[in-house]
């Protein structure tokens, strides 16, 4: 056996034993209730709370965030944003952000989980609305609390999700996939997974179509594991998709809309919360430090300066986010304002923006803790938060956005006015 298929086969029973501890959690976390009386926000803070309890055993063991995943089923966090006539919440995008940070200031992986879950449901509610299958799904999704992956890293081509090479084949209503997934986040704890494809063999790798597919529809073989530097707990392992299904689970749009109207924009947004999330967690322990050393001493330290500096670029970063959910939610249900050439590239820039920013904040906090922040065995450590929050600029690369925003950027205008 080679050294690699030797790790992999480590990495597999290490998971098994994950897995068999986390069914004993699910039992547990069932007898959580939500009444109905009790607000979205109110029921994500419980969840913050079982997640920051297990944050550091899921980043030393780059496992799956078993415990808060399951107690944001019971809680019913997972179909929030399914509309109510479907069984769900109809929870505004920006309700789901802040879901988003709320579980960042206690477990990134969660938090990042809970983003990209959230980001596939939006593309089925606000893209399968007039399919029967789709609407069954939706169902599913609120009343199953069911849990989304999605695949849209494929082979060489990496994170250019606008091509893809692994087509759709179709055999009169069945349809069939396989694909060289290089990256499938929380794969195999996932209910199911929406991914990209080329519509057919001989469509042009950007004719795209995105396609659902749940537990019983496919196979995962593994290709590759996932010992990252930082966001360990989204257990972002590469897998041979083999897929098939009804061709009614191809949602009816095309993904060149799907992308403009809803994946881009809901994921750089979703993202962008998490991360903020992040972040404000690194203030908290910097702010802990500089008061402690302050109460001891009676002087400021000498990294006091940087907590100054963290919490005005954290305001900055959280100004940003609200800013840009009120344009989305502005333009939502416009197509032409959300093609538009300034909004597209907005919500591109959002992303650079967002994550420039949250860098920026937790290395402040770390340099206002000092030694105590850069320690790993301190209680004001902030090594956790700085390695997730580096994945940040890297999640679909700042500098593949930058250079498909160039082109756009060169049709774009100076404002005359500030009011413009």
């Amino acid at each position: 056996m080679s050294v690699k298929a030797m790790a992999l086969q480590e990495a597999d029973e290490d998971r098994d034993v994950a897995r068999n501890a986390v069914r004993g959690i699910l039992a547990a976390a069932t007898k959580l209730h939500a009444p109905a009386t009790e607000s979205l926000a109110d029921r994500a803070e419980k969840v913050a709370a079982v997640a920051a309890d297990h944050a550091a055993a899921v980043d030393a063991g780059s496992r799956f965030p078993g415990e808060a995943i399951a107690a944001a089923r019971a809680a019913r966090l997972l179909g929030a944003a399914v509309p109510a006539e479907l069984g769900g919440e109809g929870a505004k995008l920006s309700d789901i952000v802040d879901v988003c940070y709320r579980l960042g200031r206690s477990c990134a992986s969660t938090a990042m989980i809970y983003a990209m879950h959230q980001t596939k449901v939006a593309c089925v509610v606000r893209h399968g609305a007039t399919g029967a299958w789709h609407q069954r799904l939706m169902r599913r999704l609120s009343g199953e609390q069911l849990l989304l992956a999605s695949s849209t890293t494929e082979g060489k081509a990496g994170g250019d999700v606008r091509n893809s090479a692994a087509p759709i084949e179709r055999r009169g209503q069945r349809i069939a996939l396989r694909r060289q997934a290089t990256v499938i986040s929380y794969g195999e704890a996932a209910d199911g997974i929406v991914t990209t494809a080329r519509r057919a063999a001989d469509a042009a790798s950007s004719d795209q179509v995105l396609v659902v597919f749940l537990k019983d529809d496919y196979r995962l073989t593994r290709l590759n594991g996932w010992d990252a530097f930082g966001m360990r707990g989204t257990c972002s392992d590469g897998f041979v998709l083999d897929a098939s299904g009804s061709a009614e689970q191809i949602l009816p749009a095309g993904y060149d809309t799907i992308h403009t109207h809803t994946m881009l924009p809901v994921a750089h947004l979703c993202w962008s919360g998490a991360w903020a999330g992040i972040t404000a967690s690194a203030v908290e322990r910097a702010r802990a430090f500089v008061r402690k050393a302050h109460g001891a001493s009676g002087a400021m330290p000498p990294g006091a300066q940087h907590l100054t500096q963290a919490t005005a670029i954290l305001r900055t970063l959280r100004n940003l986010i609200n800013a840009s959910l009120q344009r989305f939610e502005a333009a939502s249900s416009d197509p032409a304002a959300l093609e538009a050439i300034d909004f597209q590239t907005a919500m591109a820039m959002h992303k650079v923006s967002a994550s420039e920013l949250a860098v920026a904040t937790v290395m402040s906090a770390m340099q206002a803790c000092g030694i105590a922040g850069y320690r790993n065995d301190s209680e004001f450590s902030i090594g956790r938060q700085l390695r997730d929050i580096l994945s940040s600029p890297i999640m679909i690369s700042n500098d593949r956005i930058m250079a498909n925003v160039a082109a756009a950027t060169l049709l774009g205008s100076t404002p005359a006015s500030l009011r413009d």
